[in-house]
């Protein structure tokens, strides 16, 4: 497939540091020690779990942090980072298990960093955030308990932004054509060219148009906040609390990357939780039911946004498996991780469509409804 066959209105120019540059940004920028730091696997930006050395006598910290450097069309929209920054810290402090940023040596939550020489120097936004330790989900055999517990966290995280959070820059998170955000799958079609002449293919674009005709002129009936926006099984972290490895319980321990963050609607919170939940799943028809019946928890959703589900999620799966085509051939040396989501999702959107929405609603929603009806699930 050729370049010229691609159209390609977003180039993200994912940051390409060696382990040794990263290291020096945490020594000159941070005035931290580094012990080890190796790279961890990122989308658009690039990743390094850091260990910190401790002299006696220093003040208390953080022996572990992530150094996150944001790609480099990110890292141009300062107001942006700045305002996701600023949610995870408000997030933390109302108990929500999200990471917090350690300050540079001048005070600031981020440095904007530079890396090349000459004509071809480019700049990156870094942060140094606290590492959360804990299992993902996408390594646990998940149960009914995790998915209503993921359920109710998606709407717990919006609820509280919506009602609490105020900033000057959160007018950033209005991101417009942000590809990510559910309201712009018609957008795909710009992307699609990267897809093979397959049987996904055909119904992604079924998805699209179905999308365009059925959803976008419904959207306004949803109820706005602002979604974190990629709830997925890489991003949420679990803790067992019981000593017994043969039967583990597992709580939420950590949240990872805000970088999707932007207004969008409860109901998309809800759309892509699910969509990530099913990847796993060995009957991934049946996890809705248990993630709507723990968002549905905290928020209770209108019959609109019911209606309107099932598309979303379809929606969802066909962003990434169109968008992963696309940025695995921007970046075909990170093809491996950029595909992770796409190996299962396009044989579930498949089973969805072929399952059609009456029976996978019938499902979800008598599930939900077990929950209220204190019913076995």
């Amino acid at each position: 497939m050729s370049s010229g066959n691609i159209q390609q209105p977003q180039t993200f120019n994912k940051p390409v540091f060696t382990e040794k540059e990263a290291t020096d940004i945490v020594e000159r920028v941070f005035g931290l020690k580094v012990s080890e730091i190796r790279s961890l696997p990122s989308y658009e930006d690039q990743n390094f779990h850091v260990h910190i050395s401790r002299n006696e006598g220093l003040a208390d910290g953080a022996d572990e942090y992530v150094l996150k450097i944001a790609n480099c069309k990110d890292s141009q929209n300062h107001e942006l980072i700045e305002v996701q920054t600023r949610i995870m810290m408000f997030l933390h402090a109302e108990g929500f298990p999200s990471a917090t940023p350690h300050v540079t040596k001048d005070g600031n939550i981020m440095s904007l960093e530079s890396l090349g020489a000459g004509s071809v120097r480019k700049q990156y936004m870094v942060r140094l955030l606290t590492y959360l330790p804990g299992r993902t989900v996408a390594t646990v055999s998940t149960n009914p308990h995790i998915l209503y517990e993921v359920g109710k966290l998606a709407a717990k995280l919006d609820k509280t932004l919506a009602e609490k959070f105020h900033h000057p820059a959160i007018k950033s998170l209005h991101r417009g054509t942000f590809i990510w955000n559910l309201a712009n799958v018609p957008i795909l079609e710009q992307y699609i060219h990267a897809m093979d002449q397959n049987s996904y293919r055909e119904a992604v674009e079924q998805v699209i148009h179905q999308f365009k005709d059925k959803l976008v002129p419904k959207l306004s009936n949803f109820r706005p906040c602002i979604n974190h926006g990629d709830l997925n099984d890489h991003n949420i972290l679990l803790d067992s609390n019981t000593a017994t490895p043969e039967n583990p319980q597992y709580s939420i321990s950590g949240i990872l990357d805000f970088s999707d963050m932007s207004y969008g609607y409860y109901v998309f919170e809800l759309a892509i939780t699910i969509m990530y939940m099913m990847i796993e799943s060995k009957n991934p028809l049946s996890v809705g039911g248990h993630v709507i019946a723990g968002f549905e928890s905290i928020l209770p959703l209108t019959t609109e946004e019911r209606d309107a589900l099932f598309l979303l999620v379809c929606g969802r799966f066909a962003q990434s498996l169109v968008l992963a085509s696309y940025t695995s051939f921007l970046y075909p040396e990170n093809k491996e991780y950029l595909m992770i989501t796409a190996k299962t999702g396009g044989k579930h959107l498949f089973k969805m469509l072929d399952t059609g929405q009456e029976a996978i609603e019938k499902i979800w929603f008598e599930t939900a409804q077990a929950y209220s009806s204190n019913e076995p699930v």
